[in-house]
């Protein structure tokens, strides 16, 4: 027969059959109930455990996506390398321009030149002021030998030095050679050639 104040333990718990001693009663009650949750309860830290390397990945993961950013950005804009011309490039491109323009004898431009006109006014757009005469232009800026010509210098022709042309390249100048042609390409091994000079 069971005592008033001794409760079922084994009923408590929810283990029947079990014998629990009066000395260690609390003890053992701690123990099944511990057990007894241990079984029951569903592992609720599982939920915010996180995989040891999940901050790693993250950030590998942020620096591979803004690196590709980068690249593709850096292939979508190609720098730009300016390139400067020089003077006589400068005054080049002008007398290029000119091509097909009459001759006229004293003119100077801008819908007819004759050789030095021509010569001074391509020089003028490189911010270069000469001469107008061709004996004046031979004795203007640097003597320059033919072994280091450069684009847009100053040929002058014959010993009397009455003819110029502006050096275009591959053996080439432009010239405003006489009265009824225009502003055109000539070969420099069909006129002696009397000076070279750069103006600047």
């Amino acid at each position: 027969m069971r005592k008033p104040f001794e409760p079922d333990y084994g009923k408590a718990s929810g283990l029947r059959g079990a014998s629990i001693g009066h000395g260690s009663a609390g003890t053992m009650l701690v123990a099944t109930l511990a057990i007894a949750v241990s079984f029951t309860t569903p592992p609720a830290a599982n939920a915010s455990v996180q995989h040891p390397h999940l901050h790693s990945v993250s950030r590998v993961s942020i620096h591979d996506a803004r690196k590709h950013a980068a690249n593709r950005e850096t292939d979508a804009a190609p720098s730009v390398v300016a390139v400067r011309k020089s003077l006589g490039e400068i005054a080049l491109a002008f007398a290029i321009a000119q091509l097909g323009k009459p001759y006229r004898y004293g003119a100077s431009g801008p819908n007819a030149y004759d050789c030095s006109g021509l010569a001074q006014r391509a020089w003028r757009s490189a911010g270069v002021a000469i001469p107008r005469t061709t004996q004046a232009q031979a004795r203007f800026g640097a003597q320059v030998p033919l072994s280091r010509i450069q684009l847009g210098d100053l040929v002058i022709f014959y010993a009397s030095a009455s003819h110029v042309g502006i050096y275009a390249g591959d053996g080439r100048v432009i010239v405003a050679p006489h009265a009824g042609k225009v502003v055109s390409y000539a070969a420099m091994r069909w006129m002696p050639i009397h000076t070279i000079r750069r103006p600047g």
